[in-house]
């Protein structure tokens, strides 16, 4: 398996011990290799840019493969009782919280997490929130106008004709962000799953494909592949700074979901103490900015870190009342009932 290794100069190897000294004096357990493999699911250049930051720090090793939500979800069912990762960093909650109810995750409450908000944390300690990211429209305005259409500010405006295979999406069971757009149908059709499933067979239509990541709809979108995309409104931001200014972010006004990226330990994690150490340092004002300077424009739950100009200002814009566990808890079977109803899951 291919790992992306963040090693620093601060990493002291203990001469015939074979592990890194911790700050202060301390070596991890005996049964702790001073190493702490990630399961990321943040952008490839924040989960690098994070556990280099990470072994810098604290002079432990850190690795890390990235992974969108529901591929992590798969892999650690499928690592059970052979666990290979220590944390799971970054991804919608929801899928925090279904790995949580099937064992694959140990409660640890951080003493920092202490500076998080109640509604950015589970109560049992299973995650703990270390961005927020609205879920939002991006347009290329050129094509909407080719069209004959304006930018979308409504899920209703997806559903028109006209946008026939020009709407981009990733699937709910690969994809976290794909899943916080059907949970958000869900709530905002007062809880229904059935009248949820109803809007996605009617924009089916409209969808070139479903991609296996969630932010790909913004290159997509960016590359004039289709008009819009379904997305993290971040992933947005990002594509525009990378070469494409005229993208447009718009939101719902029915009301959009939004995920809290989450952290935690992964169950029977073979270095538990270097484990906590990150979920720690994650929730620190160091970590937390880190995600502006590799372009991941996400809210910071510290409330104590900086926030970039160019982050969406949450207060302004309809949120849903979207609750991870509850969407957490739906995640397997309403995964199965889209792929059955409305379109199966993309190969590897």
């Amino acid at each position: 398996m291919e790992r992306t290794v963040a090693l620093t100069a601060a990493m002291v190897v203990l001469a015939g011990a074979g592990c890194a000294r911790e700050p202060g004096g301390g070596t991890p357990d005996a049964e702790d290799g001073g190493i702490v493999h990630v399961v990321c699911g943040a952008t490839e250049e924040w989960c690098a840019a994070t556990t280099a930051r990470f072994s810098g720090t604290t002079g432990l090793r850190a690795d890390f493969v990235r992974l969108s939500s529901g591929e992590a979800l798969a892999r650690l069912k499928a690592g059970r009782g052979s666990v290979e990762f220590d944390v799971w960093y970054g991804g919608p909650a929801d899928g925090f919280a279904a790995a949580g109810a099937e064992d694959l995750l140990t409660a640890y409450v951080s003493p920092n997490a202490g500076a998080i908000p109640a509604r950015y944390k589970d109560p049992g300690g299973i995650w703990t929130g270390v961005y927020v990211g609205a879920l939002g429209f991006c347009s290329n305005p050129e094509l909407l106008t080719e069209l004959g259409l304006g930018v979308p500010d409504s899920w209703a405006d997806l559903l028109d004709p006209k946008l026939a295979k020009d709407i981009g999406i990733a699937h709910p069971s690969t994809s976290g962000t794909a899943y916080t757009a059907l949970w958000t149908q869900v709530v905002l059709a007062g809880g229904s799953t059935d009248r949820a499933l109803e809007y996605m067979r009617k924009l089916h239509p409209n969808v070139l494909q479903y991609t296996k990541s969630g932010a790909a709809p913004a290159q997509m979108t960016a590359r004039g592949e289709v008009a819009v995309g379904i997305i993290f409104s971040h992933d947005c931001v990002a594509a525009k700074e990378a070469g494409f200014p005229d993208l447009t972010v718009s939101f719902p006004a029915e009301g959009t979901g939004y995920e809290t990226g989450g952290v935690a330990l992964v169950n029977g994690a073979k270095n538990p103490v270097s484990a906590r150490r990150f979920v720690d340092w994650a929730l620190t004002v160091e970590a937390q900015e880190i995600g502006p300077t590799v372009k991941s424009y996400q809210f910071p739950t510290n409330p104590d870190a900086k926030v970039s100009d160019k982050v969406v200002d949450l207060s302004a814009i309809p949120l849903v009342e979207y609750d991870a566990v509850e969407a957490g808890a739906a995640k397997t079977a309403l995964n199965r009932r889209f792929d059955g109803e409305v379109a199966q899951a993309p190969k590897s």
